[in-house]
């Protein structure tokens, strides 16, 4: 039986293409559940726009008898307020909620990171919008790169490699960690080879989702071939 251990709510945009990934990262017996959001652009204004319906699509979830709902679109989270995305996606439904970049920034706060280099698929207001909100939360941007993106599907045809390429021009960044910002893009099959280049965490939106998850559902599992987040070797420090 799928989600015999947990199944976890995705809200996903629905111009995207990588809602598998979370999938693909997590363990045996948990099952990712996803219902799409209107989602046709990478504008700022796409981005404001995408929780529009946010209790509509969340009862759809709730159907699924999920046990968390994931609101999984870093720049939207940031745009509209984690905190108040999840309040009205529990009000909506009765069911714990959370958020991409409450996962990244829980991420962060395990590996330790204040100085970042940053990757993103953003246009470039957006990707200044996410340089902002770090910033407030106390994060330098130490030095960043983008694939300025249009379209969602845009964000999901760049293949893997060239993800891989784009992160290591940081690798000489004096930066804790690297974030790669982005729930639509295909980068879980490089992580591990981009952590082991770089050589200090990396994280990665979908990864750091995953990771969130689980710790909130109570599932210790490591899991192999995406880094050392999700090896669980920093768990300790995110207690």
């Amino acid at each position: 039986m799928f989600g015999w251990r947990a199944r976890i709510g995705q809200l996903y945009p629905s111009g995207g293409l990588c809602d598998f990934e979370p999938q693909r990262m997590a363990p045996p017996g948990v099952q990712f559940v996803t219902t799409r959001m209107t989602f046709r652009g990478t504008r700022l204004e796409n981005h404001q726009h995408l929780t529009r319906a946010i209790e509509e699509h969340a009862q759809l979830l709730a159907d699924a008898k999920v046990d968390l709902i994931a609101f999984n679109c870093t720049a939207a989270s940031v745009v509209a307020g984690p905190e108040s995305v999840c309040r009205r996606i529990t009000e909506a439904t009765g069911i714990p909620a959370t958020t991409t970049i409450q996962a990244v920034l829980a991420a962060l706060a395990a590996v330790r990171a204040r100085r970042l280099a940053l990757v993103t698929a953003y246009p470039p207001e957006v990707t200044a919008a996410e340089v902002r909100f770090l910033e407030a939360q106390g994060f330098e941007v130490a030095d960043r790169r983008a694939e300025e993106c249009e379209h969602p599907l845009q964000q999901a045809s760049i293949p893997p490699d060239r993800w891989q390429e784009i992160a290591l021009e940081l690798k000489d960044t004096p930066a804790d960690a690297l974030l790669i910002s982005c729930a639509g893009i295909e980068i879980a099959s490089v992580l591990q080879r981009i952590e082991d280049e770089f050589g200090r965490p990396v994280i990665a939106s979908n990864q750091a989702l995953v990771w969130h998850c689980l710790r909130l559902i109570g599932i210790p599992d490591p899991v192999h071939g995406f880094g050392g987040l999700l090896r669980r070797e920093f768990d300790a420090v995110a207690a």
